[in-house]
């Protein structure tokens, strides 16, 4: 049974969605989603309590003062941490990812153990274009964006087989105004002249990096040069899958992360 509800943390509304019984587990979702991509895994992840939040500007959570940095970011999965789950497990998938990487270097109290799908810690000279092209498009023709952000979808897909205009359509309603995607695609530009991956030395947890196998956002050596920096990180492979791992192959995604997180559970 699902619980939805919101809490002020800091300068921000921020609704999330709550499932289950169990050791606490945080999912944060990426760019252009919101915290219902993440039911079908809340489905799947019996024994643990999951927290599926909006980001801020997401979904039904507001946008504050959106300082477009991934320190405002990860300073907001912090807060949840202290004043609803408590010290969890946490996942985070694409910009996701990044965000929960940057909070368990800052606080290993409270993440016990980190899983990051389809994520990078660097972003270089084709990305920050991407990412600039994007904000351009929002702040000059907003009805352009949902032609552009289909066509991104696309490429992120490899199942020929899903309604990509049902997959685009749940996207931009998570959007909603644009203004949170524009504040997250602020912070990830940040990372082409400042990488997060210097600091994944510090992370003394358990790191799991899953990646499509066909993802060409985030492909192999996206995984390598975090697993090159991380003390005790491991890697794990969706087949058959691209960027939207949940979308292409949704079981063996929801799999894959229930069996690491029992894994880093119970040993």
């Amino acid at each position: 049974m699902y619980k939805r509800q919101k809490v002020e943390l800091g300068d921000i509304e921020t609704a999330y969605i709550a499932r289950g019984d169990g050791p606490p587990v945080v999912l944060i979702h990426g760019l252009a989603e919101g915290k219902e991509s993440w039911l079908e895994v809340q489905d799947k992840l019996e024994g643990f309590r999951t927290y599926a939040s909006d980001l801020r500007g997401h979904g039904k959570t507001t946008l504050g003062n959106g300082k477009g940095t991934l320190e405002q970011l990860g300073s907001d999965l912090i807060a949840f941490l202290e004043e609803i789950s408590g010290p969890a497990q946490c996942v985070g998938y694409s910009l996701g990812g990044t965000i929960v990487l940057w909070a368990t270097a800052q606080r290993p109290d409270l993440v016990t153990a980190a899983v990051v799908t389809g994520t990078s810690t660097v972003v270089g000279r084709q990305a920050a274009g991407f990412f600039e092209e994007r904000i351009r498009t929002i702040n000059s023709d907003f009805l352009a964006f949902a032609n552009v952000l289909r066509k991104d979808t696309k490429l992120q897909l490899i199942n020929p087989g899903v309604d990509l205009d049902a997959v685009t359509a749940k996207r931009l309603d998570a959007v909603g105004d644009g203004s949170g995607y524009i504040n997250a695609a602020k912070a990830m530009l940040r990372l082409h002249e400042k990488p997060l991956t210097p600091l994944l030395s510090k992370i003394k947890c358990p790191v799991s990096v899953i990646g499509g196998e066909k993802d060409i956002f985030c492909p192999r050596k996206a995984a390598d040069t975090m697993l090159s920096e991380l003390p005790k990180g491991n890697y794990h492979e969706v087949p058959n899958a691209g960027h939207l791992m949940s979308v292409d192959q949704p079981e063996l995604y929801a799999n894959t992360i229930l069996t690491t997180l029992q894994r880093n559970n119970y040993g």
